[in-house]
């Protein structure tokens, strides 16, 4: 079911719309070695989008305002919702269908109408739907911050926070989290209390801040309810008018309607805000309210997870209602462990350098049943004992490895990728052996019995090795381990130890031994590790219920991270010019399998519905990827993309200047001229040489600093950006080379079902119109050699001609699709829509000024005012900012950082030895934003006012960048030259 989710709608508001303040809160830093991620700042941003829309748009919030002013609010909120027609379903909450005590509670804090509650009383929240292991601790965190900055500018209202989980681990997590940020912290601090201490924090402290802390509650989130035990709370306590913001952790626990405590949670947040995250979410309230979805799908496509293929080889062996013999049980066994042996050797394959790049893979058996008889767990657990005892046949174990060839003899996809196909080494999984599988999983290399140990202090964990071993391979980590110990392994040797430190809890350390992790669905939350590479599920997921466990036990299995603190996948590393050539060349042949998550489940094809159904809901089922074509031109041409790389320098060695209004600089004057160095050094963790530049800067003002129209007046906040600023590198160009993967959306088109085939055949057709010219061609030369008749000829040019146009249309509904051919294009044919908004396709031409561009520039070739006649050749290619790799950086004031600009267009044009890139941005009107653009090119590419010139393989190489509008008059003089309005200025 395809799902319109509040992201869909707040996308496309730019990020200059929000207020300065907003904009200018800091969003990439967390700790001293943690900055947020490109998807976690754009976590940060939808919600500074929705916090806008709510508390600024409808009815703007201002101080002591009275809770109508709230209710009026969230009516033009819901308004809003309807508008943009989000809300296609009824969601109020008829009190006939509820619980007689939930709609007897929800009653005495909300009005019926016609025996329901409306779903306006609820839409001030906003849901997170992200991955697990994507890092929502963090955004959570993040957000308190933000949350804070703007209650202490009176942007929002001084609402209490509280932070609501749903295990004792997971909120030790998050305070440790809290304790990460608090460390880098100079201007803020969250400080911690139990939601019971509530009533004594308000009466020694009425304010939500004293001297810069925050006051933040936190509770397990199902010991609150609407009476009175030990550690349950009555909500009711803790009311507050319901002036809360609420951030709920792991938001998926409870049904929605027929949860009392998920009612709670919006009753306390009625006159506030609700903050849900989570990886799975089953209501249609949460996903309509989700201001950003990162689900696995997402978070997999976007390069940050390992990718994931589900085998066809299933684990049925083990279930009681289906008959199998012992090599078929032993054979699926085999298989897990030989696609286990085959990643631990491509991982070996790295050498020296193992140690610093990837992880030791591992392999987790998820199973449904643990301590009855013929326990799923002890069925697998009997197979293993007999591989590692030699006590497989050599026919079996050769069945097995060839069932595994075949099926990878097949094209593989993964999941949630169609477009990357499943890649194996078949020499080295050909090659392997059963003293493999003893060597790199029962870490022998020879067979053995088993043996136990066990910590008498640890009830959940049974760690085993053969007894030719002397380092254990496997541990089983479950509820309880007594009925194992008395029932299981009563004829086995059992050790025990009585170290500190658990087996599982050293599982991702570098020297951990075990290579297989066995258990219940008691552990799979709360962990992450980069280390699953093989997860068998035995007798999970054949049903519904098992959809929340079955992804996120897989959201535990499929982290990534290559090289130390870079969680992307090694391509994505490279093509994002995070590490150099050599650490890519280094593990790229071995990543295929150490970033991929092989998984066997019992039934396949319930397992894939599974897992696919996160991608339905993210709103991409009745989709298809359309992949156009790369033009042929491509081959015969050398078409060169800039690199970049991070300064050594620091930026107050460079002549950037930060912008600042004139009161914000006399405020920041006055504030450090009362103040001794070391107190400021102290205060805001900055280097020394940094407050001399800033000493003296404010010396000579106009030479260091931007004056502004937005003011601040917050001499803490602003010194904090200026010290960030002075830390940043700038970025320097590093070299040119040849194309390879930079531009990509071409290949990732997703359409509509429904027009898919018809797009398909008028891309085929209008794809021809290149062939059938150079048919006519041949033809009419083969006519004038007299080679062929008359008849001959027209017979050719009729038969060619059929089914072939330059350009066609697409209808749907409303929207319109025009194909076309575009000779010179990267890839073909062209495909763009006058619709900007459009909704049945994506990564498309649909922008007015970019659709105005092209049509100009067709329109300038075809009447002979071509500006590229001068060139032996030239090329153009779309770009498309969320995909391709080809940009120029530049300073953003607006997050203190380094941003990339993705113009629109590049050309590239060459005529002898000189060699011309251009870049082409249409939407050249904002022109605040230009001016720092052309800045960043002109930082990079030019010297003293001139186009530096580089030297490529005997081409003297130079890039431009240009912008295209209407309104070039109203372009400063000293930018107006980077500007243009007729296109056959492009090239000048």
């Amino acid at each position: 079911m395809k799902r319109e989710l509040l992201q869909h709608i707040i996308s496309d508001i730019p990020v200059e719309n929000l207020p300065p303040f907003w904009v200018a809160i800091d969003h990439l830093s967390f700790s001293d070695k943690k900055k947020l991620f490109d998807y976690q700042q754009q976590a940060i941003l939808n919600a500074l989008k929705v916090l806008k829309k709510y508390y600024k748009d409808f009815v703007p919030y201002s101080k002591n305002e009275l809770l109508y002013a709230n209710e009026k609010r969230k009516i033009s909120f819901y308004n809003w919702y309807v508008e943009n027609n989000l809300l296609k379903e009824k969601f109020h909450l008829e009190l006939k269908k509820l619980k007689s005590e939930i709609g007897s509670l929800l009653s005495e804090y909300y009005a019926s109408n016609n025996g329901s509650i409306p779903f306006h009383n609820f839409v001030n929240r906003m849901n997170f739907w992200m991955a697990t292991a994507s890092g929502k601790s963090v955004v959570l965190i993040k957000l308190v911050y933000i949350l804070r900055e703007l209650i202490s500018h009176n942007e929002i209202p001084s609402n209490d926070i509280l932070i609501l989980t749903y295990r004792d681990d997971l909120i030790e997590q998050i305070k440790s989290h809290i304790r990460e940020f608090n460390s880098f912290q100079s201007d803020i601090y969250i400080k911690l209390h139990e939601l019971r201490s509530y009533e004594q924090v308000k009466r020694e402290n009425s304010s939500l801040f004293r001297n810069k802390e925050i006051n933040v509650f936190i509770y397990r989130s199902d010991n609150l309810s609407d009476d009175h035990k030990e550690k349950i709370v009555d909500f009711r306590n803790y009311d507050n008018d319901g002036k809360w913001y609420i951030f709920l952790d792991e938001a998926h626990k409870g049904d929605k309607e027929d949860s009392k405590r998920q009612h709670i949670y919006s009753i306390l947040s009625r006159n506030g805000f609700l903050f849900n995250f989570s990886a799975t979410f089953t209501d249609e309230r949460d996903y309509v309210t989700t201001a950003f979805n990162f689900n696995l799908a997402e978070y997999i496509r976007s390069g940050y997870g390992k990718h994931i293929t589900i085998l066809e080889q299933e684990i049925r062996q083990f279930r009681s209602d289906e008959d199998y013999t012992e090599v078929e049980k032993q054979k699926i066994v085999l298989k897990t462990l030989i696609m286990l042996a085959y990643i631990k050797k491509n991982w070996e394959k790295l050498g020296k350098k193992k140690s610093e790049m990837y992880h030791n893979p591992m392999m987790v058996t998820l199973v449904n049943s643990v301590n009855t008889e013929n326990a799923d767990l002890k069925l697998f657990f009997r197979e293993l004992e007999k591989i590692g005892n030699a006590r497989v046949k050599e026919t079996t174990f050769e069945s097995a490895l060839r069932e595994l060839l075949d099926e990878f003899s097949k094209v593989t996809e993964y999941l949630y990728e169609s477009d990357e196909p499943v890649i194996i080494d078949k020499d080295i999984l050909r090659k392997i052996k059963q003293s493999d599988i003893l060597q790199l999983v029962f870490n022998t290399s020879k067979p053995g019995n088993i043996e136990a140990i066990v910590r008498p202090s640890n009830k959940q964990e049974l760690v085993f090795r053969l007894k030719s071993a002397t380092k254990p391979f496997a541990l089983i980590k479950i509820g309880d381990i007594s009925s194992w110990i008395k029932e299981e392994l009563s004829n086995y040797d059992v050790e025990e130890r009585f170290e500190d430190e658990t087996y599982f809890e050293n599982l991702n350390k570098d020297d951990s031994d075990i290579n297989i992790l066995m258990g219940s669905r008691s552990f799979y939350e709360g962990w992450d590790s980069n280390r699953p590479n093989v997860l068998n599920y035995i007798n999970i997921g054949t049903g519904d219920d098992a959809y929340k466990f079955i992804l996120q036990s897989v959201g535990r299995g499929v982290r990534v991270e290559p090289i130390k603190n870079k969680r992307k996948r090694l391509k994505q590393l490279f093509l994002g010019e995070e590490i150099d050539n050599e650490i890519y060349q280094a593990g790229k042949e071995i990543s295929p399998a150490t970033e991929t998550l092989f998984i066997f489940g019992t039934n396949r094809i319930t397992l894939t519905s599974v897992i696919e159904r996160m991608k339905e809901e993210g709103g991409a089922k009745e989709e298809k990827q359309l992949e156009l074509f790369l033009n042929p031109e491509v081959k015969d041409r050398t078409l060169l993309v800039p690199t970049y790389k991070i300064s050594d320098t620091l930026k107050f060695e460079n002549t950037k200047k930060f912008e600042v209004s004139d009161s914000d600089l006399h405020l920041i004057d006055e504030y450090i001229s009362d103040l001794d160095d070391r107190i400021l050094l102290m205060h805001h963790v900055t280097y020394p040489k940094i407050l001399e530049v800033l000493r003296n800067g404010l010396k000579e003002k106009r030479k260091h600093f931007v004056p502004i129209d937005r003011s601040f007046d917050d001499p803490d906040f602003l010194l904090s950006r200026i010290f960030e600023f002075y830390r940043i590198s700038p970025r320097e160009f590093s070299l040119f080379k040849p194309i390879e993967n930079e531009i990509q959306h071409y290949k990732k088109i997703q359409v509509a079902l429904s027009i898919y085939e018809n797009l398909l055949t008028a891309a085929k057709s209008v794809l021809k119109s290149e062939e059938l010219e150079k048919i006519q061609n041949e033809a009419e030369h083969l006519l004038k050699q007299k080679k062929i008749s008359l008849k001959e000829y027209t017979k050719r040019i009729t038969e060619s001609a059929k089914g072939v146009k330059d350009s066609d249309t697409v209808y749907y509904q409303s929207s319109v699709l025009h194909i076309k051919q575009l000779p010179h294009h990267y890839y073909l044919p062209v495909i763009y829509s006058d619709d900007e908004k459009i909704a049945i396709i994506n990564h498309i031409i649909r922008h007015k000024s970019e659709v105005k561009f092209v049509n100009e520039l067709e329109k300038a070739i075809n009447e002979g005012n071509n500006p590229f006649k001068e060139y032996d050749w030239w090329m153009f290619s779309k770009l498309d900012e969320h995909i391709d790799q080809i940009y120029i950086p530049y300073f953003n004031p607006q997050i203190n950082d380094y941003s990339r600009f993705c113009p629109d267009f590049v050309f590239w044009l060459q005529k002898g030895n000189r060699y011309s890139i251009i870049f082409v941005d249409p939407k050249g009107t904002e022109y605040a934003s230009g001016y720092r653009k052309i800045d960043g090119y002109k930082e990079v590419f030019e010297e003293n006012e001139k186009r530096k010139v580089f030297q490529f393989n005997g081409f003297e190489v130079d890039v431009k960048v240009k912008l295209f509008t209407i309104q070039k008059s109203v372009v400063p003089q000293e930018y107006r030259q980077y500007w243009f309005d007729d296109v056959t200025e492009i090239t000048m």
